[in-house]
């Protein structure tokens, strides 16, 4: 039981990760247009009018952002279709279209905003697996299959409607409260948030905690008098309040993590320094440059508990310190270079990250050298001794320099054959799947073919792989046909 729940939640979480890889573009289109990134240049361009930017490109990132509950409730059901189906998508759309006008004709004061796309892409999701090769009278064939799932979600969105039409408004009186207090919580709610962001990773459920702060906590009315909310939607729409449950990321991400790395090299055996170098360079720069850490993260998460804690309650002290110090900054995606140079110009203190960040680095480099090494911990490079150390560096780096298809039958053996894997799909660095005997997994083999960690509930089985993970998904489906 426990089981299929964390799988279920596992799942949701992947689900809501489609909507957002369209956020990066978004935030990109959105500050392109923004007039204080021109001001420099403006006067020497003169057959433009950059001292307004350039409206049509921040336009085009503004409609993302104004639509997202829609995205929401079409990416999340087609994350949560078992095949991945546009027609999930479509029945998402319908059933939102159909939940926000209706509930509105019931009570105009609801506002469900993202949560309503969540709800309908649920919704749509588990409709499609349950009614997409539905068989319906002859008189009534054209409408069977996938294309009654479109129509089944619209009946389910009206009742969704009549439902939270009357049971919503002190629903959304709790959310507003709870928003409000983690809000006004300052350092102890950005603290309590950072702290937890961490901890769930290796459920693989920091998604959904992220998604209610990021795009439900809080509200805020734009100068085009569209109301947003969460920390993200209102930092791109000006809210100068905003950005305070995403400025601490860029510390940890871009300096703590890179140096935590550092320390790692610094503790392996120089014989081994080479080829493990690359891998903590790759690893460093990846979150440096993007915020992608879980391929740090789960270098020492599950051999050092202790530390990986104690990374947890950095990254609570970082958010609360920029709290502390009125620091304002967002991101599209992460807290990485990329989103922290294109977004500065919006931030608040901005660049008082960057002395907070080299100090977390500093922190970060000793605490990590000095566990490594007085508890020998088997971070990269030092996970065996002697030769066998480097066959292992070997295979991790030749692993990382192999064909997507060369690597994925790799994993494939290491997943227990073809006809073990049930079903497969992926995030942004982990293979997520149900298998049918977890016996047969074979994390040793999955660690030298190049995998981070290996995360086992019962049935349900995550493989952190990196930044491939998508392509190796996609390419094992194909080898095993599914």
């Amino acid at each position: 039981m426990n089981s299929n729940l964390f799988g279920r939640a596992q799942k949701l979480g992947k689900a809501l990760m489609l909507p957002i890889a369209v956020l990066p573009a978004a935030a990109i289109l959105l500050r392109l247009g923004q007039p204080d990134i021109y001001k420099d240049i403006a006067k020497y361009i003169t057959f433009m009018n950059l001292e307004n930017g350039i409206p049509f490109i921040s336009a085009a990132g503004g409609a993302i952002f104004d639509n997202l509950p829609l995205l929401f409730g079409i990416g999340v059901a087609i994350g949560l279709s078992f095949d991945g189906a546009g027609a999930a998508g479509l029945a998402g759309a319908v059933a939102y279209f159909t939940l926000t006008k209706a509930v509105t004709a019931i009570n105009p004061d609801i506002n469900m905003g993202v949560l309503a796309g969540m709800i309908s892409g649920i919704v749509a999701g588990l409709l499609y697996n349950k009614y997409y090769n539905i068989h319906l009278p002859d008189f009534l064939g054209f409408f069977g299959g996938k294309r009654f799932v479109p129509i089944v979600s619209s009946f389910a969105g009206l009742a969704l409607a009549f439902f939270f039409g009357f049971t919503w408004p002190p629903i959304q009186r709790v959310i507003e409260g709870v928003g409000d207090w983690i809000i006004s919580a300052g350092t102890l709610g950005t603290f309590i948030y950072g702290v937890l962001n961490r901890l769930l990773i290796p459920l693989g459920l920091h998604h959904i905690l992220n998604n209610l702060v990021w795009f439900v906590f809080g509200s805020f009315t734009g100068a085009n008098g569209v109301a947003v909310t969460g920390d993200l939607n209102r930092f791109f729409a000006g809210d100068p309040s905003a950005g305070v449950f995403m400025a601490g990321f860029f510390p940890i991400m871009m300096f703590a993590l890179p140096a935590a790395c550092l320390a790692m090299y610094t503790a392996t055996p120089k014989e081994n320094r080479k080829m493990a170098g690359g891998i903590l360079l790759s690893m460093a720069f990846t979150s440096f440059l993007t915020g992608i850490t879980e391929p740090i993260e789960f270098a020492f998460m599950f051999v050092a508990p202790m530390l990986y804690l104690f990374h947890s309650l950095m990254m609570g002290a970082s958010l609360s310190i920029c709290a502390m110090l009125g620091i304002h900054h967002g991101f599209g995606f992460s807290g990485g270079a990329i989103d922290f140079f294109l977004n500065i110009g919006q931030a608040t203190n901005g660049w008082t990250i960057v002395p907070i960040g080299l100090g977390f680095a500093v922190l970060y480099y000793f605490v990590f050298l000095f566990v490594i090494k007085a508890r020998d911990l088997p971070t990269p490079g030092r996970m065996l001794a002697g030769e066998a150390a480097g066959d292992a560096l070997q295979n991790a780096s030749t692993a990382a320099s192999s064909s997507i298809t060369a690597l994925s039958e790799a994993y494939i053996e290491g997943l227990g054959g073809a006809e073990n894997i049930n079903k497969l799909d992926s995030c942004i660095t982990r293979l997520r799947l149900s298998v049918i005997d977890e016996k047969k997994i074979n994390d040793s083999h999955l660690t030298r073919t190049g995998a981070s960690g290996v995360i086992r509930s019962g049935k349900d089985i995550q493989v952190v792989v990196g930044t491939k993970a998508e392509l190796i998904a996609t390419e094992i489906n194909r080898i095993i046909g599914k």
